[in-house]
């Protein structure tokens, strides 16, 4: 599991009122709780809430003024709550509170499960086979994402099923541009070339937005994914898009601050699966026999990121940033851009 800390000054809340507002939504919640933030979820600050019987999980969103549509706190309980007894694992939820006034922002609260999150791409606390096993149920699960049918599940609503490039280079330069504290050029080039080059529609899929190796939780002592985790981006749209988002990790440098890929790395020595080989595996699950647009996808997927990047540090410089990688947020953001820039520019040689 993530690192506990304690709840640093700008992240704190009243605690005895959430513990007043439990006691009267959750039958089995009794006694004082401890309250500890994950180290991490720079987007949404998750908690780990322990009393005597037992732990939950609560998730809220960030202090201070959010970006438009972001911290999408609602959308997250909603996706996990219809997903829940489908082929995709979820945590169970248990309670949603709209109300500011509780804690300062809405929040939910869900179970805690105990299991495993690997913030090392390659895997390091693992064997050969273990790893191979465990991309090889990472690809699965997010095909079993894709399978999904939203509609009978009532998510039909859950997003526009048309446009998806479209909307998600208008939503992320966006919010890119609210956040920016100086020039990138890399990024500039990209955003063009996205705009220039968007692909063909594909079936509509339900997409998880930022499906990447930490946010799957594995059995503590089994490659078998328990929960996917962290659906603030998730909605409707090209199922592609999530698969750029897995093979950006394969180009993303091993050294990156903030996210570090697989670029540079020994696959083979590893025994972790290569980019093609995860791809291969998504589509044997999903029943494809072609990716096409790929690279633009990875591409997208490296802009997004870099945007993301570029909110944390500028959430840190406000003093609202959970993760301490926070500083490093701006250069990341920067190397980003530069490898999604190097993607787009030798997109069909």
């Amino acid at each position: 599991m993530a690192e506990l800390i304690d709840i640093p000054e700008g992240h704190r809340f009243d605690e005895a009122k959430l513990r007043h507002y439990l006691k009267r939504h959750l039958a089995d919640f009794v006694g004082d709780p401890t309250i500890q933030q994950f180290q991490g979820g720079q987007s949404n600050p998750t908690f780990l809430i322990t009393t005597a019987s037992r732990k939950y999980v609560l998730r809220k969103q960030p202090p201070g003024k959010l970006l438009p549509s972001a911290h999408a706190i609602d959308r997250e309980y909603r996706v996990q709550m219809a997903l829940k007894d489908t082929p995709v694992p979820v945590v169970s939820m248990q309670l949603f509170c709209e109300d500011p006034s509780v804690i300062g922002t809405p929040f939910y609260v869900m179970d805690y499960y105990p299991g495993r999150i690997f913030a090392d791409n390659k895997l390091p606390e693992l064997g050969q086979n273990q790893r191979r096993e465990v991309y090889i149920a990472f690809a699965e699960t997010l095909a079993a994402i894709h399978e999904v049918d939203f509609r009978a599940l009532g998510l039909a609503d859950f997003g526009r099923t048309d446009g998806y490039a479209a909307r998600q280079l208008k939503r992320w330069t966006e919010q890119y541009e609210a956040s920016k504290t100086g020039p990138n050029e890399a990024m500039d080039n990209l955003i063009a070339w996205l705009d220039a080059n968007l692909p063909a529609e594909d079936a509509p899929a339900l997409t998880h937005g930022d499906y990447r190796l930490d946010n799957v939780m594995f059995e503590v002592d089994a490659p078998h994914v328990i929960a996917v985790l962290d659906w603030e981006l998730s909605t409707l749209g090209n199922p592609l898009a999530d698969l750029g988002y897995v093979c950006m990790a394969y180009r993303t440098p091993k050294d990156l601050p903030v996210l570090k890929g697989l670029k540079g790395v020994d696959l083979a020595a590893l025994g972790i699966p290569s980019e093609e080989e995860i791809v291969a595996a998504y589509c044997r699950r999903a029943g494809r026999d072609r990716v096409p647009d790929l690279s633009f996808f990875i591409a997208l997927s490296f802009f997004r990121f870099a945007a993301i990047a570029q909110g944390v540090y500028a959430r840190f410089l406000q003093g609202n940033a959970a993760d301490k990688r926070a500083p490093l947020a701006e250069q990341a953001a920067q190397v980003l851009a530069q490898e999604g820039w190097k993607i787009a520019a030798n997109a069909g040689n």
